[in-house]
């Protein structure tokens, strides 16, 4: 039965509130953990923290047709469930995307609380005076470092949460100065007037507390928020000016994650230290900029997260859904990686519904095998269809093939399709002009799973491919860890073959290429 908007979000609302009212709620500061994770988490079956581990198996299988790449989920301090889903593995960093936001934010907080910064309403433009920058009018000059925090900062920027272009995200990567862009950029309403989701303002944010901590956004971030989570393997990509990027561009292990949200949860404090001021979280937690999306649940920001009030539910959110989930009201942390958006809320109603109680629930064997048989489905890979190779393989096997200038900078591609262990060897542009890069070479499967090659630059790379029809080859490429899937189809036609492109953020290209004499 369809029911109207309006009668819809009342029955949202009544059932929220329902669930909450039903659990028996532990405080999140009730008890000092036993023992903290900083070392590494403590793992319990989720019955032993008052978790459905039938729930669990379900969200975990979920989370295959959500194309995640992980999930965890702690209660009372404690890992309840983990799953990854091949051929991505545990122990690889992966990609965060804006969540980078909500950890250049805490480090904002704590800039403030070691004396670095003044305080949030500190004037923007003050920590670029050795800049001469463009649109300086009174508003541009009233910026300030909440501003940049809240994404309330006026400046004209096309990035909007939905499936359009963000002109001016790609605009900013193409800059050779990303500072200045942001910077130079034209008002388009008052600071403070209103939410207008903005990379820009977070970078900004990265470079002032570079300047202000000694140069390095990723230094201090060891020293204070890294190092004291037990947090060490990271990988950071920086601007042109060697600046950490402030809005995305952050790499962690998804265990690393939920540490930060486990800070988030306990209120700023890690053990017996209070490294992030109580008063940041309760901003998060009361957060009043409504991010103007007009639907139901209303989403809220504030200091780099997301906030979801009627569910009290607090969220560091990437692109494609790289999420920390900070649920204080049931006591649970929540992190996923993933390869393309889904609905959050429904998302966050299932976890809150597997925290059945405060106190620990009957052992339930059979769910907890069903648990575990869920976790282990996850991490093996599942074959896609293939058809048998067409005599055209043992042709373009080992011809160079050779592409004319394209945007993805494709210079060259070699397949060895015969090979008993059938490879690729691709070749890009170089930095500078006229120059290539190093070879990028590794098997391919095609048995329909991929073939990983670990030693490819920054994470592994999965390739695997199939024929389409006698003339037609598919390639699918994926980097674990990067949120990216990419498809090249080749079209062979004698000596030439044309490539399209495309990948699951909707960009598509098309590149001619030769066979070399």
């Amino acid at each position: 039965m369809r029911v109207h908007g309006k009668t819809a979000s009342s029955l949202a609302r009544l059932a929220t509130a329902l669930v909450f009212a039903a659990l028996p709620l532990k405080p999140a500061l009730a008890d000092e953990p036993a023992a903290w994770p900083t070392a590494g988490w403590a793992t319990s079956t989720p019955e032993e923290q008052g978790m459905d581990s039938a729930a669990l198996a379900r969200l975990v299988e979920r989370g295959g047709v959500n194309n995640l790449d992980s999930i965890l989920v702690t209660r009372h301090g404690k890992l309840v469930a983990e799953a990854y889903y091949a051929p991505y593995r545990a122990g690889l960093k992966h990609t965060v995307n804006s969540v980078t936001k909500a950890v250049v934010g805490t480090l904002t907080g704590m800039a403030i609380q070691d004396g670095l910064l003044a305080s949030r309403d500190q004037p923007v433009l003050e920590f670029f005076s050795d800049r001469t920058v463009a649109n300086a009018d009174a508003a541009k000059k009233s910026i300030t470092l909440g501003n940049l925090l809240d994404q309330t900062s006026g400046l004209e920027w096309k990035e909007k949460l939905d499936a359009s272009v963000p002109e001016s995200l790609i605009q900013l990567r193409r800059s050779r100065d990303w500072q200045g862009f942001v910077l130079d950029r034209p008002m388009a309403q008052a600071p403070g007037a209103g939410f207008n989701y903005n990379s820009g303002n977070s970078h900004l944010l990265s470079a002032i507390v570079a300047k202000k901590t000694g140069g390095s956004t990723l230094a201090y971030a060891q020293k204070r928020l890294f190092a004291p989570l037990g947090i060490a393997d990271v990988r950071w990509i920086k601007d042109p000016q060697g600046i950490e990027a402030g809005g995305f561009g952050l790499y962690l292990q998804p265990r690393d994650m939920a540490k930060i949200g486990y800070l988030y949860l306990r209120k700023g404090q890690w053990a017996g230290r209070q490294l992030l001021p109580a008063e940041w979280v309760d901003r998060v937690f009361n957060a009043s900029v409504d991010m103007g999306f007009g639907a139901t649940p209303a989403y809220s920001y504030a200091n780099g997260w997301w906030t979801i009030p009627e569910k009290r539910a607090y969220i560091a959110a990437g692109y494609n859904r790289q999420l920390i989930v900070v649920l204080p009201e049931v006591d649970v942390v929540a992190v996923t990686t993933s390869r393309r958006n889904f609905p959050m809320a429904p998302f966050i109603d299932l976890l809150v519904a597997a925290a059945r109680s405060a106190q620990p629930l009957p052992s339930d064997a059979a769910a907890q095998a069903q648990l575990a048989d869920r976790i282990r489905d996850a991490a093996i890979e599942k074959p896609s269809a293939v058809t048998p190779a067409p005599e055209l393989a043992a042709a373009v096997s080992g011809k160079v093939w050779q592409f004319d200038r394209n945007m993805l900078g494709i210079r060259s591609l070699v397949l060895d399709l015969k090979a008993a262990t059938p490879t690729y060897e691709i070749v890009f542009d170089g930095k500078d002009p006229g120059a290539t890069s190093p070879p990028l070479a590794g098997p391919i499967g095609l048995d329909g799973l991929f073939r990983i090659n670990d030693k490819a630059p920054n994470a592994p790379v999965a390739v695997k491919g199939h024929w389409l029809d006698a003339q037609s080859f598919r390639i699918d490429s994926r980097v674990l860890g990067e949120d990216d899937v990419a498809t090249y189809t080749l079209r062979f036609d004698g000596q030439r073959v044309n490539v399209a492109f495309e990948n699951n953020r909707g960009f598509k290209a098309q590149m001619q290429g030769r066979a070399a004499e």
